[in-house]
């Protein structure tokens, strides 16, 4: 499970900031913790996305006490993308290696776009990875 450690903070309103440390522009609050960790999520969510949008760099999650799980489809996202990043390969090299278009490939990593798993397979496949797929307990 991907998931990014959030810290909670009182305000003096009575409401909960939340931050992410492992990615500077979560910012959000809420009424209560649960709806703070709630906003979180699609904070997170939003950062992740605007990241792959833009090719940026994505950390890896530290460990912290809270944390925030990513949505599956956008976990697999990610995790493709730092399989690209570490096979030292870049989007049009996955071009070749697949024998796909480029917006086929494009696709793998738009957060807005529900990609098929076994368009995944192949990918991870030609950058010699297997993903596998865990249950965890919720948080």
């Amino acid at each position: 499970m991907l998931a990014y450690p959030v810290d909670l903070t009182p305000d003096d309103n009575g409401t909960f900031l939340v931050t992410c440390p492992d990615l500077p522009e979560v910012t959000s609050f809420g009424d209560t913790e649960a709806e703070a960790l709630s906003m979180a999520k699609g904070a997170i969510s939003e950062a992740l996305a605007s990241r792959l949008s833009g090719f940026e760099d994505i950390p890896q999650p530290s460990e912290g006490p809270r944390l925030v799980a990513v949505p599956l489809q956008l976990q697999i996202k990610v995790l493709l993308f730092w399989a690209l990043s570490d096979a030292d390969k870049t989007r049009a090299d996955l071009v070749r290696d697949l024998g796909w278009h480029r917006p086929q490939v494009d696709r793998l990593f738009d957060p807005n776009h529900a990609t098929r798993l076994e368009q995944y397979d192949a990918a991870f496949a030609a950058l010699g990875r297997a993903p596998g797929f865990a249950l965890e307990a919720a948080a």
